[in-house]
């Protein structure tokens, strides 16, 4: 029976499964780690790509010593969204990827929303708003800051396209990736010109080609096959995003599942056969990977933040939950606001994280443990309840990535949800997605252009009843009235976030000038 690798390459490091459909099981998981690129300035995220290219290759090596390698039959690839990866003429990257998480492109945020009529016009012409996480303002700053660099671009990939270009040589862009470049008209799944006019007419030249999601990327490249020892032809599917990729490993791929991922970043989102366009542009109306579109709301701080306070007090993971389990619900009145790299849902790029409330009782590691918990999962429900108002209902969540190993986390994600929680099987949701899209794109391409994504998820993904968390109707109230202080505070505290931000600029020009 053939075999399918997927591969995730995200902001920490890349992950590798490989499934055996004929078993409906996972036969064998790799990693390897990234770094980030240490010493920029406030607000700018860069990594470079030949670090996703050294990890990809760690973990094919791998992969490639602990199974048969001649029943390799596709590979798939998931990438963290929206860096820029900026090529020259000869395919050579001319920066390092400027990241989702960089937030230094708020003016030119502004200037984009400026030149397309307002963000209302900017949401009636794509879809969503401009915002520091999507690329446009990305190409935009560098033609700005960086104009020696533009003027040798001739090639915009996403992370998991360049990976692509790597393992086959060609370049394409499938519509559920691109749909968080801010380039693209969401609705009708083309690239717009009045997006792309407002940064550069030359923009339009140096877009690949939009492609569907079960259409191959390409053919490995010979020299990798045998590099890994892999057979002649293996398939590249088009691969996506890594939200994209993880509503795959999660068997969001119909109406009436939602996925919660709690990451370094924290998304939350649902199939859904049209188009689900948010007036207010705090909701992602991303295409699917499958054909379909993926509502989908997406906060800047979820591990990253729990992370810091894990290494604050020297605790491991099982040490962290057991902190947060001893404090009560509501942290001892400790409420934080998580804003550590601004934010996106809601739209607070000069956003800080905020401790409101210490005294006697809170200031200890057990009641910051619990807030960091607490106040990161009250960020991600603002959205939730954005997605509900625009008919977007969750009767259970799914929830996947670090923060759904940590039962204490599990349970307070219940009680401020309102809905049961439950974990998955397979942790890797991203790399299982993207394996389960090789799959399906392998089937199309051969002979089988019928097969359905949805049969491949209900053979391959399944859920751990030993998760299942149900809200806690006590806690749930408490968590209500805690949602709607951290509303009026990050709300309150906006235009203090720009102050800072003014101060902080201020103070680093001073010192390069003493």
């Amino acid at each position: 029976m053939a075999l399918f690798i997927g591969i995730d390459s995200g902001t920490q490091g890349t992950k590798a499964v490989v499934i055996d459909p004929g078993r409906g099981r996972v036969l064998f998981r790799a990693r390897a780690p990234h770094r980030m690129i240490a010493g920029l300035p406030p607000g700018h995220a860069e990594q470079h790509p030949r670090e996703w290219i050294a990890a990809l290759d760690s973990v094919l090596k791998a992969v490639a010593a602990g199974i048969d390698r001649a029943r390799v039959r596709a590979i798939g690839v998931s990438g963290q969204q929206h860096g820029l990866v900026a090529l020259d003429g000869k395919g050579g990257v001319i920066r390092p990827a400027k990241l989702w998480c960089d937030t230094s492109t708020a003016p030119e945020c502004s200037i984009l929303t400026g030149a397309l009529g307002g963000r209302a016009a900017v949401i009636s012409k794509l879809g969503l708003p401009f915002l520091t996480g999507y690329t446009a303002p990305k190409i935009l700053w560098m033609k700005r800051h960086e104009p020696g660099n533009f003027r040798r671009m001739r090639k915009v990939l996403l992370p998991h396209d360049y990976l692509n270009v790597h393992l086959t040589g060609e370049a394409s862009m499938e519509f559920g990736d691109a749909s968080g470049t801010a380039l693209m008209d969401v609705r009708k799944r083309v690239w717009s010109g009045p997006a792309i006019d407002a940064i550069d007419p030359d923009l339009r030249g140096w877009l690949p080609p939009l492609s569907a999601s079960d259409r191959p990327a390409g053919i490995l490249r010979a020299s990798l096959a045998k590099r890994y020892g892999f057979p002649a032809g293996v398939l590249v599917s088009a691969g996506g995003g890594d939200n994209m990729m993880g509503a795959i490993g999660t068997g969001n791929v119909e109406p009436g599942i939602v996925t919660a991922s709690f990451g370094t970043s924290g998304t939350i989102y649902a199939y859904s056969a049209r188009p689900v366009v948010d007036p207010r542009g705090e909701i992602a109306p991303f295409c699917s990977s499958t054909g379909g579109w993926l509502p989908l709301l997406c906060t800047m701080n979820v591990t990253a933040v729990t992370e810091r306070v894990r290494t604050l007090f020297g605790l491991d993971h099982g040490g962290l939950d057991a902190a947060a389990r001893s404090a009560q619900p509501g942290s001892a009145g400790l409420l934080l606001v998580p804003y550590f790299a601004g934010e996106r849902t809601p739209d607070v790029p000069d956003g800080c994280g905020v401790l409101f409330g210490l005294d006697e009782r809170s200031l200890c590691k057990e009641a910051l443990a619990r807030a960091a918990m607490e106040g990161v999962t009250l960020g991600m429900n603002y959205g939730l309840r954005r997605l509900a108002q625009l008919g977007v209902r969750a009767r259970e969540i799914r929830m996947t990535g670090g923060g759904s190993r940590s039962p204490v986390w599990r349970q307070i994600s219940a009680d401020v949800f309102g809905v049961p929680v439950v974990g998955m099987r397979e942790e890797e949701g991203a790399a299982l997605g993207a394996a389960i899209q090789a799959c399906w794109c392998a089937a199309r391409s051969g002979g089988e252009p019928r097969a359905d994504l949805a049969d491949l998820t209900r053979r391959l993904v399944s859920i751990d009843e030993r998760t299942r968390c149900r809200p806690n109707r006590a806690h749930a109230g408490r968590y209500r009235d805690l949602q709607a202080l951290q509303d009026r505070l990050s709300a309150e505290l906006r235009g203090l976030f720009s102050t800072r931000r003014r101060l902080l600029a201020g103070w680093t020009g001073r010192r390069r000038g003493s």
